[in-house]
């Protein structure tokens, strides 16, 4: 059993950055493909990253040079920098964990970009 839990989420400006993290609990989450997705409301839940247990990674094409995803294996931690963000960045940010069939979400942390 993998248990997921979202921080850093928050009101910034336009141009600002901001760093989520996902903690897991669950000895599997290091060899999980672990992966960002957002939900803005009215549309529907988007991968935004996602990063492999040998570090590889993916990201949309829309926030590629700007987000970098990263994970502390020794942290059981997954961690998103958000720089240079935009209006339509906002959303509810979700952490998902894939190993195997095993799927596992976090809550959510809501990213507001906004003057």
């Amino acid at each position: 059993q993998v248990q997921l839990v979202e921080s850093g989420g928050g009101l910034v400006q336009p141009g600002g950055s901001l760093r989520l993290s996902c903690a897991a609990t669950g000895s599997t989450f290091r060899f999980a493909l672990v992966s960002w997705f957002r939900q803005a409301p009215g549309k529907q839940r988007d991968m935004v990253a996602s990063i492999t247990y040998t570090s590889t990674t993916n990201y949309a094409d829309s926030v590629k040079g700007r987000f970098t995803i990263s994970r502390d294996n020794a942290k059981n931690t997954v961690y998103l920098q958000m720089n240079s963000l935009e209006p339509e960045d906002t959303a509810v940010y979700y952490c998902r964990s894939l190993f195997g069939r095993n799927e596992y979400w976090g809550q959510g942390t809501q990213v507001t970009v906004s003057s």
